[in-house]
């Protein structure tokens, strides 16, 4: 087994092609030894990664042997639009892993950028305010943790709620009697300010070009995953999983072709901060 390029407090990260990797005779990670895998893949070559192409489909297929039973794959994607019409790419990717791969599509999510871009003069479509995030789950979801942080406006209150049959009358529902609790469990759309100050606190990591919010990433470690467990990035860019990973107490493992974003990922969880939110 090939030894990682940094290692520290239950971080490693490779350089390496994640789309090679699996496949050597040294490769670091084993089949079934992951419990969540949470990364935005370099999709419809929207951003240059120092001339490295994403190969989707030998990557995809990999990703899933190394995932654990019950363990996810939470896959950050977008499309790129080219003559008046946008590249479904992220779709054609969500029924690859259903049809070809035989995971399950546990939820598809929301990722909206709360600061969007300006409306730019002669543009033909609204202004891009989100990326899909699916999640996956390799069979029955072995862990969920629902983040409850919607507050209520009625808590304390009695449930008194009814739900309707098949024959058409209304009988109570199964929290009906319950009081309203302070906080409930929020939407799959999930709204981060975005931007230099706001994704990340690190200001160095905004040398990648396509970061994605501290606290998208630990919100998805906190959902899918338990402390002691294993998190896999295997586009880790500036390391915002891996970082964010360390911070609650799971194990995580990058990997990333291109060595300067390696440093940056390396420097980042060393520093080893969550912005506030």
């Amino acid at each position: 087994m090939r030894s990682p390029d940094f290692e520290a407090d239950g971080v490693k990260i490779y350089c390496d092609d994640s789309s090679q990797i699996f496949y050597r005779e040294d490769s670091p990670i084993a089949p079934e030894s992951i419990d969540a895998i949470i990364t935005s893949p370099p999709y419809d070559d929207l951003r240059d990664y120092g001339g490295n192409h994403f190969r989707f489909v030998q990557t995809a297929k990999e990703l899933v042997k190394v995932v654990k039973p019950g363990g996810v794959i939470v896959w950050i994607v977008g499309d790129a639009a080219k003559n008046f019409s946008e590249s479904l790419s992220s779709f054609k990717q969500a029924i690859f892993f259903v049809e070809e791969c035989g995971m399950n599509l546990l939820d598809t999510m929301i990722y909206e950028k709360m600061n969007i871009a300006f409306e730019r003069f002669g543009h033909r479509t609204y202004p891009q305010s989100f990326e899909y995030m699916f999640v996956f789950s390799k069979g029955r979801p072995k862990t969920v943790n629902l983040i409850h942080d919607k507050a209520n406006t009625r808590s304390g209150e009695v449930i008194r709620a009814t739900i309707r049959k098949p024959n058409g009358s209304l009988v109570p529902s199964h929290s009906a009697g319950r009081f309203i609790r302070e906080n409930g469990c929020r939407g799959n759309v999930w709204r981060y300010p975005v931007g230099k100050g706001h994704s990340a606190d690190d200001i160095f990591a905004h040398e990648h070009p396509a970061i994605f919010p501290d606290h998208l990433a630990a919100d998805h470690i906190l959902s899918w995953t338990n402390p002691g467990e294993t998190i896999l990035d295997p586009f880790c860019g500036s390391g915002t999983s891996l970082k964010a990973a360390k911070v609650l107490g799971r194990l995580a493992i990058g990997i990333e072709i291109n060595r300067k974003y390696c440093e940056i990922a390396a420097a980042r969880v060393a520093q080893g901060i969550l912005i506030t939110p």
